[in-house]
């Protein structure tokens, strides 16, 4: 006894009205609802992971997957209230369950998570139009809102702006509303000042712009709530050549029988965004220069062959549901009304956009009605279904796919599939059709008539098939068509007909709450079981043909053997439509009017235990189960086709045989095949005809481009002469250049060598003049410490002095509050005292009374009653003021308090004060101390200045001097490299030619002799062979002689066979042939080595000159460094110069006397002084700088007088220089 094991394996279907009923995972993943269930879709591997719904709900009204593509919101309709349940899509567990009792409604219309995906927007439905603002991982409801308008209109979409969580936009009919939330609150800003329109769909497409689309075809761009632009779709109907243009609707258009396009989807877009026109029709709008507007570039349609349906009127139900983009903004998705889905490229979109574009199936197209009829194939992994949108599929559920499709112009109540696959029964509303399934097609090829069959089935065998026409089942033969049986006994519909795996025995059941068991050969009812207070639905039967399950109107399921119900299995108040059992007969399974399925466990016990997986959205119509018990199929109501994967507890179940495998035979027409035929060798012809084109034309181009080639070698000789000869010409202009500049040299050396002098004396009398100037800087800096001891004295004395004042000033205050509080302490005493003598005297007064009162009740009850209403007045009025006085001593009380506070701080400043004054003191001590030894170094860097300068001097004279005789030769040896390069380049193009042209000769000789020696043989040969014809016809003749004898005849011929005819011929000439062919073979080895050989040459050189660049690229780079270490030297000079200048500034500045005498005045100094000890560590960093780089550039003086010495006469060329 156990329970089958069932797992959704694969779904084909959509739930078309879940707003937001597409959405994007990742780049290969679509989540969409399907039934109960959310799908996941892997697009490239077909594969699908599902998310089951919750048991109590009514069905999924909407949809949203978070920005980081991590969590899916679903909302689900309730019997009391709507939920929301957060699903993490990664590892597809429940994270909450949002649920508030704030919403009136059982359902809501619209979801959104915000740019951050921690907050969740809902919109509840009718009648109170309430909107929720989430922390869904709190699950706390941040803000409530009503969005409608007060003429309580529906509401269609909410989202959050994709920049901020605290901006919201909604629209609905009449309806378009921002909202900003804050402070627990949604507020509404940006109110529009237009007339209500109709607001279908909107998207946000920037951070303040929103596209709001109407049920007009209009689309209005908003910005911060503001209307800037207004655009409206054209309705193009089914035209391809209609112009593509903004502006508002035409006359003509709004006369068209379809009226105006809904916009009912909006999506954006980084180019813009695409939106619902008309019915499956997208148009795509992209920006433009100006911000407020967008060009209509694209209009993408739903394809013909699907649009088309059999019945016209059904167009408009291709109306597009919604609209996604990938997050890589490469494809476009969209849903329709008729349950499809559908893609495009957008890279495609772009790319023809001279067309008009058609949307691609996205997986399969999927029944759009409910489906009626289903059926599975023993032979073949086949599926075959009807549905009331007038079509008839076949799927594989092997590889999850649409076999065929056929849509018709009747309804299709029922199907039956032969075991053979190869053949389909079709009941529709005028007649039963059996057809044959062709490769692509669905073709009749005999009628019944049988008007409206609901039910139809063919034996196991595949020899008969049964048909239901009202209330009989007829039986007829699939090979000759006869009526074998008419099987008459039910009084109402028919609404199963199971065979028995033998097919020996048929089962019934129908509305009249009958189950019949049927003698399939001699049409005899053996068995009966009547219910009438049953109307049943489905019946199944054991393998063994001796036990029937039946499901009915009754909430039950009934196990029926020989004629009488066994046990009776209540199913929990739920009604069950479909049974079916397994050809294994250990698993029972059963569909209920919720589209749930029910594994039962088998054998049945009562109370019946079983395990419920959701799966529809609405009543189980159909269930198979697959011949080798792998799978089980439903179909229900809300046109969905669900494959189970069905396992047994203990893993038992029959077994296919793979060796005989699914049959793969196919059916088509013999004109089919012809046609086909005819078109193979037409298009083989075709390839041929192409192929000998392609080579005509690349011959064609081989000659063009060979004469090309000859034209530009000739071109490239004609250049190469004339760049010889402007070579010559600028050799001899070098030569006239190089002694010009030789004199120009010895004019600027003594030039050079005067204004160097003239600079030494001028800088000498600068440095006394700025020496004399620091010895006053020092004797100012020695007064202004004297005046800041001064002032530093002045300042303690007066602390002093107001610290003094403050002391005796508040010692004064706390003996005035001491005074005062004494007095408030005596004052409450005596209120106190007169409070209880009062008190006494009203109770003395009160006894009296009451005394009163018992001798004379009856006289003076009036008087009583007032005087008590007085009393009662008067001790108010003491109450009030005893609180009052209580209030004023608290008062008090807490006076005092602050009092003591305010001491307990004073108290606390004089003590910081005195520290303050102590760290000052010590600071004055520091600082001293520090301008003592900043005093020291300035000294001390004044003397080493004095030395680099004295350096510097000398130093900047003999670079000058190097500077003038390297420069100019530098520039030379420069440009006469870049001639020896030019003329080394021209040298080797000059050797590749001679090279090249040398290898050509010799070939050219080499083949000439051959071809000599060829000709001298030939020439040998033709002389043999005349020879040998002048022998032979002087032999002959002599041989004539002889005609009238004939032996000497005989003899004669016999000698002339043996002097001519020769075994030695044909060795001779095969002999020659090898010679001919070892020769042939050599010369090939030989000239295959020789073009080797220049390749490698080739590559050589290629190599050589590569190295070449490097060494010269190299040596270029050494010059760059050269002259980089000039330019830093330069900067050293320019930044010693600028300390010596901000060092004179500093020393000016503390000449100048403060004219405050405050503590401000002392941080100041300390700063400062702060300021002047970091800028001389940081001169003296700069010194040990300069003294390296003075070190470096000695050491390069002392190698470029190396190289002056060994510098050749200005006449001789430069030798070539050593770069290290």
């Amino acid at each position: 006894m156990s329970i089958a094991v069932a797992q959704a394996r694969h779904v084909f279907g959509l739930k078309g009205e879940v707003v937001g009923n597409i959405c994007y995972q990742d780049e290969q993943t679509i989540v969409y609802p399907v039934g109960s269930n959310i799908v996941l879709y892997n697009i490239d591997q077909k594969a699908q992971k599902f998310i089951p719904g919750s048991d109590k709900s009514l069905g999924t009204t909407a949809m949203a997957v978070s920005p980081n593509r991590r969590y899916a919101a679903i909302a689900e309709r309730g019997a009391e209230k709507a939920t929301i349940t957060i699903y993490d899509l990664h590892s597809l567990r429940k994270r909450k369950v949002l649920s508030s009792s704030e919403v009136q409604s059982t359902e809501y219309v619209s979801l959104a998570f915000s740019p951050d995906s921690k907050y969740l927007i809902a919109q509840g439905g009718k009648p109170d139009w309430t909107l929720l603002y989430w922390t869904w991982e709190k699950s706390k409801v941040m803000a409530v809102t009503k969005t409608t308008n007060p003429q309580n209109n529906d509401v269609y979409q909410v989202t959050f702006n994709p920049q901020d969580n605290t901006q919201l936009c909604v629209v609905g009919n009449g309806i378009f509303k921002l909202f900003r939330y804050s402070e627990g609150n949604l507020k509404q800003f940006a109110f529009q000042k237009m007339e209500p329109q109709n607001f279908l769909s909107h998207a946000w497409v920037s951070d303040e712009r929103v596209i709001a689309g109407t049920d007009t075809g209009r689309l209005l761009l908003f910005e911060t709530g503001e209307l800037k632009n207004e655009f409206s779709i054209q309705f193009s109907g089914h035209r391809s050549d209609d112009k593509e243009r903004m502006g508002s609707i035409s006359e003509e258009d709004a006369q068209q029988p379809l009226g105006p396009p809904k916009i009912t989807s909006v999506v954006a877009y980084s180019k813009g965004f695409a939106c619902s026109g008309g019915s499956g029709t997208v148009h795509i709008y992209e920006k433009t220069d100006d911000k407020d507007s967008y060009k209509k570039t694209r209009e993408i349609r739903v394809p013909q062959d699907l649009s088309a349906s059999a019945d016209p009127s059904k167009f408009e139900n291709h109306e597009i549901n919604w609209l996604t983009v990938s997050p890589s903004e490469e494809t476009l998705v969209s849903s329709t009304k008729t349950n499809q889905l559908y893609c495009m490229a957008l890279s495609s979109a772009d790319i023809g956009k001279g067309e008009q574009a058609t949307f691609e199936v996205l997986a399969q197209p999927f029944h759009f009605g409910a489906v009626q009829g289903l059926d599975v194939c023993i032979r073949k992994p086949l599926i075959a279904t009807s549905s009331v949108d007038r079509s008839v599929r076949v799927w594989n559920y092997e590889t999850n796919s649409l076999e065929l499709y056929k849509e018709f112009q009747e309804e299709a109540y029922s199907i039956a599939l032969h075991p053979s696959g190869l053949y389909i029964l079709v009941g529709f509303s005028d007649k039963l059709r059996l057809m044959n399934l062709l490769i692509d097609d669905i073709r009749t090829f005999k009628e019944f008539t049988i008007r409206g069959c609901r039910e139809c089935s063919f034996s196991n065998g595949g020899h008969m098939f049964a048909a239901v026409h009202g209330n009989v089942i007829q039986i007829y033969s699939s090979t000759t068509f006869e009526n074998i049986n008419n099987l008459k006994g039910h009084n109402g519909k028919v609404r199963s007909v199971v065979w028995s795996a033998d097919d020996s025995k048929i089962v019934s059941c129908g509305m009249d709450g009958a189950v019949y068991e049927w003698n399939a050969y001699t049409g005899k009812r053996e068995g009966e079981s009547v219910l009438k207070s049953c109307s049943y639905t489905s019946v199944a039967i054991t393998p063994d043909g001796k036990t029937t399950f039946a499901v009915g109107s009754d909430c039950t399921l009934k196990e029926i053997s020989d004629s009488q119900i066994l046990r009776d299995v209540e199913s929990g108040g739920m009604t069950l439509m479909q049974v079916s059992m397994s050809h294994s007969g250990r698993m029972l399974f059963a569909g209920t009017n919720t589209g749930a399925l029910r594994s039962m466990k088998f054998p049945l016990t009562v109370p019946g235990e079983w395990t419920e997986y959701m799966g529809h959205g609405s009543t189980i119509t159909k269930m198979r189960i697959t011949y080798d018990d792998q799978y089980l199929v439903t179909v229900s109501d809300d046109a969905v086709l669900m494959i189970w994967k069905i396992t047994d507890k203990e893993g038992r179940g029959l077994k296919r045989d793979k060796e005989i495998g699914y049959a793969e035979e196919i059916l088509i027409t013999k004109s089919d095949l012809e046609e086909k035929n005819s078109m193979m060798s037409e298009l083989k012809t075709r390839v041929d005809e192409l192929k000998m084109e392609n080579e005509y034309q690349l011959r064609l181009k081989d000659m063009n481009y060979n004469e090309k080639i000859k034209e530009l070698t000739e071109k490239f000789i004609q250049e190469m002469e004339s760049l010889k000869t402007k070579n010559q010409v600028l050799k001899t202009d070098k030569d006239k250049e190089e002694a010009k500049h030789e004199e120009e040299i010895a004019e600027l050396m003594e030039k050079n060598s005067k204004e160097l002098q003239d600079l030494e004396s001028a800088n000498n009398q600068k440095l006394m003049l700025e020496y004399e100037k620091y010895q006053e800087l020092q004797a100012k800096s020695q007064k202004m410490q004297e005046d800041y001891e001064r002032q530093l004295q002045e300042m303690e004395e007066s602390k002093e002095a107001a610290l003094e004042e403050l002391t005796e000033y508040y010692e004064a205050k706390l003996q005035e509050k001491t005074i005062l509080l004494d007095q408030a302490n005596d004052e409450s005493r005596q209120q106190q005292r007169e409070y209880e003598e009062t008190k006494k005297q009203i109770e003395e007064d009160a006894d009296r009374e009451i005394l009163d009162i018992k001798n004379k009740f009856e006289r003076r009850l009036r008087d009583e009653k007032e005087a008590n209403l007085r009393l009662k007045g008067e001790t108010g009025i003491m109450k009030k003021k005893f609180t009052s006085l209580q209030k004023e001593i608290e008062d008090h009380k807490e006076e005092i308090k602050k009092l003591n506070n305010e001491q307990q701080k004073l108290q606390g400043v004089i003590k910081s004060l005195e520290k303050d004054i102590y760290g000052l003191k010590k600071e004055i001590q520091e600082r001293d101390e520090t301008i003592q030894d900043k005093e020291k170094r300035i000294y001390d860097l004044k003397k080493k200045n004095q030395e680099l300068e004295k350096f510097k001097f000398v130093l900047d004279y003999k670079i000058k001097e190097l500077k003038k005789q390297i420069e100019p030769r530098e520039n030379d040896i420069k440009a006469m490299k870049e001639q020896i390069q030019e003329m080394e380049s021209e040298l080797e193009r000059f050797h590749k030619q001679n090279t090249q042209l040398e290898l050509n000769i010799t070939e050219l000789r080499q083949k000439l002799k051959a071809t000599e020696k060829e000709m001298h043989l030939e020439r040998q040969k033709v002389r043999d062979s005349e020879a040998m014809l002048r022998r032979f016809k002087t032999d002959l003749h002599n041989c004539i002689g002889y005609i009238q004898d004939p032996k000497k005849l005989k003899d004669s011929i016999k000698q002339l066979y043996q002097k001519h005819v020769q075994d030695d011929t044909p060795e001779s000439a095969s002999v020659d042939a090898d010679i001919q062919r070892e020769y042939s073979r050599q010369r090939k080895h030989l000239e295959q080595s020789v073009s080797s050989l220049r390749k490698k040459l080739a590559k050589d050189t290629e190599i050589h000159r590569a190295d070449n660049v490097r060494i010269m690229q190299e040596n270029v780079s050494l010059i760059k460094e050269i002259n980089d270490l000039r330019r830093e030297l330069k900067i050293a000079r320019t930044q010693v110069h600028d300390l010596e200048a901000a060092l004179g500034i500093s020393r000016k500045n503390k000449n100048q006397p403060l004219p405050d005498q405050t503590a401000s005045a002392l941080v100041m100094s300390s700063a400062q002084s702060s300021r002047d000890q970091e800028a001389s560590m940081e001169t003296a960093k700069i010194i040990d700088m300069q003294k390296g780089e003075i070190k470096k550039l000695r050491r390069q003086m002392y190698e470029l007088e190396l190289m002056a010495q060994e510098r050749p006469p200005s006449g001789t060329r430069l030798p070539p220089m050593s770069v290290q």
